[in-house]
């Protein structure tokens, strides 16, 4: 008889009791995570476990690892050493199918209008919600005739967020996703975050807007140099600490003078 081989995850579903054992199951699974670039280690043994349906800040100064983690997950970098899962699979094709990833810089050619730009997504994308697009374009007064060359840089950034969060995904990676964004429009931007994904769906947010994003984060995970200073959910942090989280964040990250 084969051996059953066991995750340390499903190892915590057996240690758990009184839960149903699928809410157990981690949406993102990452163990003794490492990711150099020659000399240079941007992710250094980086473990930890993300739930399904939760919204979580992965906060750091530049050049902390949040990108190459990101990019990771998305599968675009493949890492030196170590292990990550999304849904029990490892990085490839199937989990491309149920990842949106938003990265920090627009991609798209600036003589496209944005209704070119809709049209690709629901081209590449069986999971993308034209309508859901649009609507959210309107809301936010950006016509789809517009072309990308003549919008502002904030507002290219709404474009391309309003594509990411209008695919039916399991998991969105969002890298600075309102760093050019008006802060009147914030708002709705993160509320959209908030409803837009779907029941099982975990978003992962990378900013260094943290006052405008705590109030939305179920969990928060600090990183530095690569390696993860802290990872807590809100309320326990909000139990523990009658500080923000962006003044705890000065403190952890504060330079010495």
């Amino acid at each position: 008889m084969t051996e059953e081989i066991i995750e340390p995850w499903q190892l915590e579903e057996k240690e758990a009791s009184g839960d149903n054992k699928e809410s157990q199951k981690p949406l993102v699974y990452i163990e003794n995570l490492r990711k150099s670039y020659g000399l240079v280690e941007a992710l250094s043994g980086v473990s930890l476990s993300i739930k399904p349906r939760k919204i979580v800040g992965l906060l750091g100064p530049n050049g902390s690892g949040k990108t190459t983690m990101i990019k990771i997950l998305a599968g675009l970098l493949c890492p030196t050493d170590g292990c990550a899962l999304i849904d029990g699979l490892e990085i490839g094709v199937d989990t491309k199918a149920i990842v949106s990833y938003l990265p920090e810089r627009p991609y798209f050619n600036s003589w496209m209008k944005v209704g070119e730009c809709l049209d690709f997504f629901e081209d590449f994308y069986k999971d993308f919600d034209r309508e859901i697009a649009e609507k959210m374009l309107l809301d936010l007064d950006i016509s789809t005739d517009s072309k990308l060359r003549t919008l502002s840089k904030g507002t290219k950034e709404k474009v391309q967020l309003i594509l990411v969060m209008s695919r039916r995904a399991r998991l969105y990676l969002l890298d600075e996703p309102i760093a050019g964004v008006d802060p009147a429009a914030r708002d709705y931007i993160l509320d959209t975050i908030i409803k837009g994904r779907g029941d099982d769906a975990t978003v992962i947010i990378s900013t260094h807007l943290i006052s405008d994003v705590e109030n939305v984060l179920d969990e928060y995970i600090f990183i530095k140099n690569g390696v993860i200073l802290e990872h807590e959910s809100m309320k326990d942090f909000r139990n523990a600490h009658e500080e923000s989280l962006d003044l705890r964040f000065r403190e952890v990250f504060k330079y010495v003078r």
